[in-house]
């Protein structure tokens, strides 16, 4: 199985190597913190509509956005639903990766904390901040569109 894991890891790299705009997606990709040799690839997959979003529908697209559960006087927190169910784990894992390291992702998650928020929305906010940073490298990394 490991072999065959790794078999496909080298299959993925090598079409994202011999793909010049794949390969520089991922490359944006890849420098956002948290982001690794595994996540890359699965958004370039999962979410080819990086880069083209505005930072709303990308949270939204990765499941990532809080939706309200508001009804009359309750106003329950905010939960995170919808967007692509594949792309929400690996996000989570990223975040945690993120929060542990000293970057600016660990930094804000670090300010959460501090000031008092639980731990699962600051993981909440750091995918969300995750993705949207994701979005924009992609989006400052592509060529303008010449209509």
């Amino acid at each position: 199985l490991a072999r065959r894991i790794a078999a496909l890891e080298a299959r993925i790299a090598d079409l994202v190597a011999r793909t010049p705009d794949l390969a520089r997606r991922q490359t944006a990709l890849r420098s956002v913190p948290g982001i690794g040799p595994v996540l890359a690839p699965m958004l370039l997959a999962i979410m080819p509509e990086l880069g083209t979003l505005d930072r709303r529908q990308a949270a939204s697209l990765a499941g990532c956005a809080p939706h309200p559960r508001d009804s009359g006087r309750n106003t329950p927190h905010r939960r995170l639903a919808g967007g692509r169910r594949q792309i929400k784990p690996a996000l989570f894992v990223a975040a945690m990766a993120a929060a542990r390291g000293k970057n600016p992702l660990g930094d804000f998650y670090r300010t959460l904390l501090a000031n008092g928020k639980p731990k699962r929305l600051a993981i909440a906010a750091l995918m969300r901040k995750i993705i949207t940073i994701a979005n924009a490298r992609i989006r400052d990394a592509l060529p303008p569109h010449n209509n």
